[in-house]
């Protein structure tokens, strides 16, 4: 009697078993709670974006779809974070974030914008996601409204919160920059404490500057002139003495 083949499934075969969805799958976010959010979400983005701007390894934007269940379009429990940075990939526009057309790629950094309605989901729901499924390294959440900021990074698969510094400021070990709050707006700041600017505003810091340094000669040429008038005062002055006193001051020199 012969005896059965013996069955062997590989991973290989495992994949090609499962149906893919299409990649190419347009974003399904809700709207924005407020001005506030959808502001500081754009800050956020044109800021990294400017910070990076000759790089091109790397993906940044907001309140975008990430499809990552390839049995589903999108998980039942979960939408978009508000921003994300993804890193060792291709800078490109995209029209949401497809893990399994990404190499399998998750976000190397979250930030979440809480609100009335969404922040028990970003502390509890989104952050046992992001930290369990996504392992996404950095994962911070900002209230707009009453400036709450705190931020997590993975250890031993765990979130551990991040200790601030004395400013209130939060390193991000993924961006090499810190997150603070500035004039009620989340931030980033360089290592060396240097707040990462938008382009408009690094034109008006060199306008500035330039106008600083005009102020400055005019300020050491209006000195001069004053010590250009004093000097032709004294000189009058002894031009008066030396004819007073019967001298020529031209037979002088």
């Amino acid at each position: 009697m012969s005896q059965p083949l013996a069955i062997t499934t590989s991973v290989k075969d495992v994949n090609e078993s499962i149906i893919f969805p299409p990649g190419d799958i347009y974003s399904d976010e809700p709207p924005l709670e407020s001005d506030l959010h959808r502001e500081q979400i754009d800050l956020l983005i044109r800021l990294i974006k400017w910070w990076w701007r000759d790089r091109q390894d790397f993906y940044a934007t907001g309140n975008l779809t990430i499809y990552f269940s390839p049995n589903q379009k999108k998980s039942e429990e979960f939408r978009g974070p508000d921003f994300f940075v993804v890193l060792d990939t291709e800078k490109k526009d995209r029209k949401s974030w497809v893990v399994w057309q990404e190499d399998g790629k998750y976000p190397n950094v979250i930030i979440e914008l809480l609100s009335n309605s969404t922040a028990s989901v970003d502390k509890g729901l989104k952050k046992q996601i992001y930290q369990n499924t996504f392992r996404t390294p950095d994962y911070f959440w900002f209230d707009p409204n009453n400036l709450e900021l705190q931020g997590f990074h993975i250890v031993d698969g765990q979130y551990q919160e991040l200790v601030p510094t004395e400013s209130g400021w939060l390193w991000s070990q993924q961006l090499g920059l810190y997150l603070a709050v500035y004039l009620g707006k989340l931030r980033f700041f360089t290592p060396d404490r240097q707040m990462v600017m938008l382009p408009e505003e690094e034109s008006n810091q060199q306008l500035q500057q330039t106008n600083q340094q005009l102020q400055q000669t005019n300020q050491q040429l209006q000195q001069t002139n004053q010590e250009l008038e004093q000097e032709r005062e004294r000189s009058a002055i002894l031009t008066e003495r030396l004819r007073a006193a019967g001298i020529d001051p031209e037979q002088i020199f």
